[in-house]
């Protein structure tokens, strides 16, 4: 089957490095043979090299693979299916293989990147249609699970501060208080398990905004594990951690009575832990 990958660099790296960190199923010499047959793309042009990336650079694979799982079915009828997605792809990616099982599927929602856990997927235009009105209304209940640094101030909390997304370099920044173009968000959160320098949390969005939970968490002081992005990278190389823990493991379905999803109202999909 053929695939495309598309990722962007964060930081200046080798061309090589980058697409084994972003693309799985291929190795080094796969690499090598791509670049001869450009089948990779830099910023929208084919390169022949392993040359040097710079932050934000746009990259594109092309290549074919036998055989990919990065997700798990957890529930299918003929309107929606209910996947555990791996960590380390991006939810366009998980889709492009959604679509390769399910051709009738329909994007609804995202997860980050490194972030694993349960995501729900339309098989017709109607089904599309409600499960974006439910996520529109947050009338879906997401529940996570996350392992941060240190120890709660509170065993159980709900967070409210304010977020500033900046496009440019794919980052949020979180607020106290109302800063311009910022939203505000809620984070909900307890203390399910405590280890020797980490917490384990249940966390509940209460607003779904981009990397809420990760940079909510680390704005009070307790970054989530292994994030690379908002986490402690010192921290985080002392505990060889490659993948942030942040998983959607509690999926609730809530539809009006009038619904072509009624059937599903309250229907819970649990995934397991780590």
């Amino acid at each position: 089957m053929f695939y495309m990958v598309e990722f962007k660099v964060e930081k200046s790296t080798k061309l090589s490095r980058a697409v084994l960190e972003n693309v799985k199923e291929i190795s080094y010499s796969v690499i090598m043979k791509l670049l001869r047959k450009k089948d990779i793309k830099v910023n929208d042009k084919r390169v022949t090299e392993d040359i040097i990336l710079l932050a934000n650079d746009k990259v594109q694979v092309y290549y074919v693979a036998e055989k990919i799982s990065h997700f798990t079915t957890i529930y299918q009828d003929q309107n929606v299916v209910v996947i555990d997605k791996k960590s380390g792809y991006t939810s366009e990616e998980i889709f492009n293989e959604i679509k390769g099982v399910f051709s009738t599927a329909f994007f609804i929602h995202r997860l980050d990147r490194n972030t694993s856990g349960l995501m729900v997927f339309a098989l017709n235009e109607q089904a599309e249609k409600e499960l974006l009105l439910a996520f529109k209304k947050h009338s879906l209940e997401k529940i996570y699970l996350a392992e941060v640094k240190g120890k709660m101030l509170k065993k159980q909390a709900v967070l409210q501060a304010y977020l500033l997304k900046h496009s440019q370099d794919s980052r949020v920044e979180i607020f106290n208080n109302k800063v311009n173009n910022s939203v505000k968000i809620i984070t909900e959160y307890s203390v399910i398990e405590e280890k020797e320098n980490t917490s384990v949390l249940q966390v509940k969005l209460h607003t779904g905004k981009t990397h809420q939970i990760r940079a909510h968490l680390a704005h009070i002081g307790n970054p989530i594990v292994g994030d690379g992005k908002y986490g402690d990278s010192t921290f985080n190389k002392l505990r060889k951690e490659k993948y942030q823990k942040l998983k959607a493991v509690k999926l609730t379905l809530k539809f009006s009575e009038e619904s072509l999803l009624n059937y599903l109202n309250n229907k819970v999909f649990e995934s397991k832990g780590f």
